[in-house]
C-alpha cells in the first residue's frame, strides 16, 4: 500500500532540488561579489567560495543527511554525483558535440583526480569513514586547491571574469538569502528522499546514488549543455573534473564529522568500483585521443551506455 504522504514527498524531493540549484547560484554570486568588494583576490575568491560554493548542495545534502541519522544517503550521493557527472554530463555533452582536450587538464587535473579516487578508496576500504578518514580527505582538499591555483595566472584572470559586480547591500542580501534557501531547500530534499526510500523500502545509499545524485548533476549537466549547443563546450571536461575533485574531498568527508559511518560493502563492491572504473577510462580516454585532441560521440555514446548499465544493476539492488 502506497502511504498517503508519498505524494508531498515527491513533491518535496522535485522542489526541494529546483530551488537547490537556484539558491547555490544565488549564494555563490553574493559571497563571491561581498569577497570581492573586500577586497580579497580574485584567485583566493576562486580557490574558496566559487570552487567549493559550487559543491554547496551537495555538501548541504550530506551534512543535513548525516545529522538526521542518514549518512548512507550522504555517501551515495558523493559517489553517485561522481558516477553520474562521468556517465551522464560527460556522455549526453560529447554526443551532443564533440568535447576539446585541454593538455593543462590531461597534465595537471587528471592526475590528481585519480590520486584523489585512491585516497578515497583508500579511507574506505577498512568499511567505515571516521573523523581521522574525514579530516584526511579535508586536508588533501586543502593541498589540492593550493597546487592547483599557484603560480596559475590564467585561473586569475577566468575568476576575475567570474565574480560579479554588485553592490555590498545587494551582495549581502543575496548571500544570506542564497544560505537560507539552500538549507532549507537541502532539508526539504532529504525528508523527500527518505520517505521515499522508506515508502518503496530500499535503501537510503540507493536514494543517494540515484535520484539525489542525478539532481545535484543537474546544474553541470545543464551548463554542459548550453555550452555545447552554443559551440563554448570546451569548459565541460574541466568542469566535471574539477566537480569530481571536490565531491570526492568536500562531499564525501561529510558524515565523518558528525559520526563514524559504516560503509555498505556494494558502496565499495559495485559503485566505488564504478566510479573508479569510469574515471580511469575517461583518463584513458584523453590521452588515446589527445592527438584529435578531442572526445567525439562515439566516447559519448560508450560513457553514457555504461551510465545506463550502471544505473540498472543499482534497480536490480533496490528490488
Amino acid at each position: 500500500m502506497i502511504p498517503e504522504t508519498l505524494p508531498f514527498s515527491i513533491a518535496a524531493l522535485i522542489i526541494g532540488l529546483a530551488l537547490l540549484v537556484w539558491s547555490a547560484d544565488r549564494f555563490i554570486a553574493g559571497a563571491a561579489a561581498t569577497a570581492k568588494n573586500l577586497g580579497m583576490s580574485p584567485m583566493l575568491i576562486g580557490m574558496t567560495i566559487v570552487s567549493i560554493g559550487t559543491s554547496a548542495p551537495e555538501i548541504l545534502v550530506s551534512a543535513i543527511a548525516a545529522i538526521g541519522g542518514n549518512p548512507g544517503l550522504a555517501v551515495g550521493n558523493a559517489l553517485g554525483s561522481n558516477i553520474a557527472n562521468i556517465g551522464l554530463v560527460l556522455g549526453i555533452t560529447a554526443l551532443i558535440a564533440p568535447l576539446p582536450i585541454n593538455m593543462k587538464l590531461m597534465r595537471k587535473e587528471i592526475p590528481l583526480l585519480l590520486g584523489i579516487t585512491l585516497l578515497a578508496g583508500a579511507v574506505m576500504i577498512d568499511g567505515q569513514i571516521t573523523l581521522v578518514d574525514s579530516l584526511i580527505l579535508v586536508a588533501a582538499l586543502v593541498l589540492s586547491l593550493l597546487w592547483l591555483f599557484k603560480g596559475d595566472s590564467d585561473s586569475m584572470a577566468d575568476q576575475e571574469e567570474e565574480i560579479p559586480d554588485m553592490p555590498q547591500g545587494k551582495a549581502i542580501f543575496w548571500l544570506l538569502l542564497g544560505l537560507a534557501l539552500l538549507v532549507g531547500s537541502s532539508r526539504m530534499l532529504v525528508w523527500g528522499a527518505i520517505n521515499i526510500a522508506t515508502s518503496f523500502g530500499i535503501s537510503d545509499v540507493i536514494i543517494g546514488l540515484t535520484i539525489v545524485a542525478i539532481g545535484t548533476s543537474l546544474p553541470e549537466l545543464a551548463a554542459s549543455v548550453a555550452s555545447a549547443l552554443k559551440r563554448h563546450h570546451e569548459i565541460a571536461l574541466g568542469n566535471v573534473v574539477g566537480s569530481n575533485i571536490f565531491n570526492l574531498l568536500a562531499v564525501l568527508p561529510v558524515p565523518g564529522f558528525f559520526a563514524t559511518v559504516v560503509i555498505d560493502p556494494d558502496v565499495m563492491g559495485r559503485d566505488y568500483l564504478t566510479m573508479a572504473g569510469l574515471t580511469l577510462l575517461v583518463a584513458a580516454l584523453i590521452v588515446i585521443m589527445r592527438k584529435k585532441g578531442k572526445l567525439n560521440r562515439l566516447e559519448g555514446g560508450i560513457l553514457s551506455l555504461i551510465y545506463i548499465g550502471y544505473l540498472y544493476t543499482v534497480y536490480l539492488a533496490a528490488i
